[in-house]
């Protein structure tokens, strides 16, 4: 299951972003929405004619960095466990080819990253699996509603994926039975996906990457994992090369539906040697798992419903509990984030500290580099409220790279943004024009409509000093 927050880390930058206050000067505060030339360059800054909107046309295929001994410990965390925490007894998959079926109002565009999708899946994961016409049965129901009526039903998910349906009125039926508990799974012969057709393009897509993945994979996530979508801190969106790692081993003849834990601990290490020779051999190396406390913490720090100063209090207890455990890793890192973007609003200098040490995190680990330009993100929002542009462009410009990689359009438009704001306030308004414009065809997919594009342009001129 996607979860409401999950897909929230460019929105909670904006809340971020818009928190940015410049000094005036009589010594207070305003905001830079109040000068003359911000709102001038505000009003100019979205055409009446939007460029096209741009899409990731291909993917680089990328190979897992870890050893195979910690793969396969992640592998067995991710296929014997439930996100509750509740044990799978058995390893269960699709056998033989997947089907897979598109039912209500898709978009064209999700219909272009579907088939993206399945060309990445039989090419990089190996799995027999082709589109069927909305008519014929499938072993895996895509079905398109409405946000309104996913959230009716299950208002904690932005998406997710359901076993032993086929349609949206037969899951309403069948909730909370024993035809859909995973724990009684022991072979996949339908799923249904509920996804909603009213959001933003990226949104769609990443919903389309983490569901129809965990309908023929791995239904777990693990905060510990670096690179990967089995993560519940939402980071990576598109399917990455751990990810489609583990996808392959899930459909290699060594493994059958049916298995327990340790019939597929006793064969992965053969399996990932040959699939992953670069990773090496070892029996599978395991990881503590991460305290209940520190989740629920997490979980708290980023959901709704309750209130800011709890919120704010949860998000520093992930802290303490990250750094009691002795983490220095991206679990640590996104407590900071966690903590830096509540905080920012009541103490920006503490803030800005957690935003620091969390690039630091992720600048030095391995695979981070993605996460490490959502800290860019903050960091050069900071520098250019405070009239730093120069700093703000060195910040920027080296995540460029890796964000069109992981195929984020919305952090890159973001990027991109940002950039457009310091280079005007540099002088070098023929730059930033040009930047500017390139920013919008990204955004029109990351953000969906019009006026979302044009709240996400007014948020971040409204960083520069003007």
């Amino acid at each position: 299951m996607r979860k409401t927050f999950k897909g929230a880390l460019l929105a909670l930058s904006g809340l971020i972003l818009s928190g940015c206050m410049t000094p005036d000067q009589g010594g207070g505060t305003r905001s830079a929405h109040a000068t003359g030339e911000v709102t001038a360059r505000q009003v100019a800054s979205l055409p009446s004619a939007l460029p096209p909107m741009k899409a990731f046309a291909g993917t680089r295929i990328s190979r897992p960095v870890q050893a195979n001994a910690d793969i396969a410990g992640d592998f067995l965390d991710l296929s014997f466990q439930l996100e509750s925490g509740r044990p799978l007894p058995y390893f269960s998959r699709f056998e033989g080819p997947v089907t897979l079926r598109v039912v209500g109002g898709a978009p064209a565009q999700m219909g272009q990253d579907l088939n993206r999708l399945m060309q990445r899946l039989r090419i990089e994961a190996g799995i027999n699996i082709h589109q069927v016409p909305a008519t014929q049965e499938a072993s895996i129901t895509l079905e398109v509603i409405s946000k309104r009526q996913l959230h009716a039903l299950v208002p904690q998910a932005a998406c997710f994926v359901a076993p032993n349906v086929s349609s949206w009125d037969e899951y309403k039926k069948l909730r909370k039975t024993a035809a859909t508990d995973w724990t009684k799974l022991k072979t996949r012969t339908k799923m249904s996906i509920f996804l909603p057709g009213d959001v933003a393009p990226q949104e769609m897509r990443d919903c389309l990457h983490e569901e129809v993945a965990q309908a023929l994979g791995p239904v777990n996530d693990l905060y510990r994992l670096t690179n990967s979508v089995f993560n519940d801190d939402n980071f990576h969106t598109v399917l990455t090369g751990f990810d489609m790692l583990v996808l392959r081993a899930y459909y290699a003849p060594d493994l059958s539906s049916g298995m327990t834990r340790s019939e597929v601990a006793a064969r992965l290490p053969a399996l990932l040697a040959r699939l992953n020779p670069a990773g090496g051999s070892g029996l599978p190396r395991f990881q503590q798992p991460a305290p209940r406390e520190w989740k629920v913490a997490l979980e708290t720090a980023l959901g709704q419903g309750v209130s800011m100063g709890r919120r704010r209090a949860a998000a520093t207890s992930a802290v303490e509990i990250a750094r009691a455990q002795g983490w220095y890793d991206t679990r640590l890192a996104f407590s900071l984030f966690a903590q830096g973007r509540l905080q920012l609003a009541i103490d920006a200098n503490g803030a800005f500290a957690a935003f620091r040490e969390a690039d630091r995190i992720y600048r030095t680990t391995p695979g981070a580099s993605l996460q490490a330009a959502h800290m860019g993100v903050q960091l050069a929002a900071y520098a250019l409220s405070s009239g730093r542009a120069d700093e703000a462009i060195s910040i920027i410009d080296p995540h460029i790279t890796s964000v069109k990689s992981a195929e984020n359009a919305a952090l890159l438009s973001t990027l991109l943004m940002l950039k457009a704001e310091a280079l005007d306030y540099a002088g070098r308004a023929t730059e930033a024009q040009l930047v500017r414009l390139d920013s919008l065809g990204w955004a029109r997919y990351g953000f969906g409509s019009n006026a979302q594009v044009g709240a996400r342009l007014r948020e971040i001129a409204a960083i520069s000093p003007g």
